[in-house]
């Protein structure tokens, strides 16, 4: 992997605009095992993978997590680009009348 595994739990917990608490929250993996990980000092069981992605917050960066790719017709994302979608943004086109 291009990105480190800690530094993508890291982008895709930002990403959600999650502090580690909440994500250990929903996550059920805790404080600790989260700072570890973020901070390369462990890498994650698949236990541990699992319960990130069984959350639906995060399903959508799992290609990106594995594998480095997106395929954004499934709703697989970048963390960058998680919060980037139609309803905030808008064309100047579709504000236009015609005719």
């Amino acid at each position: 992997m291009s990105t480190n595994v800690g530094r993508k739990i890291q982008l895709m917990r930002k990403s959600e605009m999650l502090t580690q608490k909440q994500m250990a929250d929903i996550t059920g993996v805790s404080i600790a095992s989260l700072t570890q990980y973020e901070q390369g000092r462990n890498v994650p069981s698949l236990e541990s993978i699992v319960k990130i992605f069984k959350h639906p917050r995060f399903r959508k960066y799992h290609d990106w997590f594995l594998f480095d790719e997106t395929e954004l017709k499934a709703g697989q994302v970048v963390p960058a680009l998680a919060h980037i979608g139609q309803e905030s943004t808008k064309s100047s086109q579709s504000e236009k009348k015609t005719g």
